[in-house]
């Protein structure tokens, strides 16, 4: 019996980078390049007909196996918004990307 793949609820390509959702966890970008963002919603509120989340954590991370986890956590910050976590997020990346180190 082979393992079965996780189904995302969310899986489009923001800005040139791979944004995946699974319930309260997104995460931008490609584990295979050398740094990539977990965000995890944290707090929600109602909105109309719809829960909107009003508190997000957001991590650059490095992708490094090797790295224990805390040497893998370059930045970290929490946003008001999902827009505003996915909007830094993709500044983090893409400045993270272009280093030559």
């Amino acid at each position: 019996m082979t393992a079965e793949k996780k189904k995302f609820d969310l899986d489009v390509v923001y800005k040139g980078h791979q944004l995946r959702r699974l319930g309260d966890m997104l995460y931008y970008g490609n584990a295979g390049e050398k740094y990539c963002v977990f965000m995890q919603i944290l707090e929600k509120r109602p909105l109309a007909h719809l829960e909107v989340a009003s508190k997000v954590s957001v991590q650059l991370l490095r992708t490094d196996p090797d790295l224990r986890p805390r040497e893998r956590m370059v930045k970290q910050s929490e946003k008001p918004s999902l827009y505003a976590a996915v909007d830094i997020a993709a500044v983090w990346l893409d400045r993270a990307l272009a280093r030559k180190n």
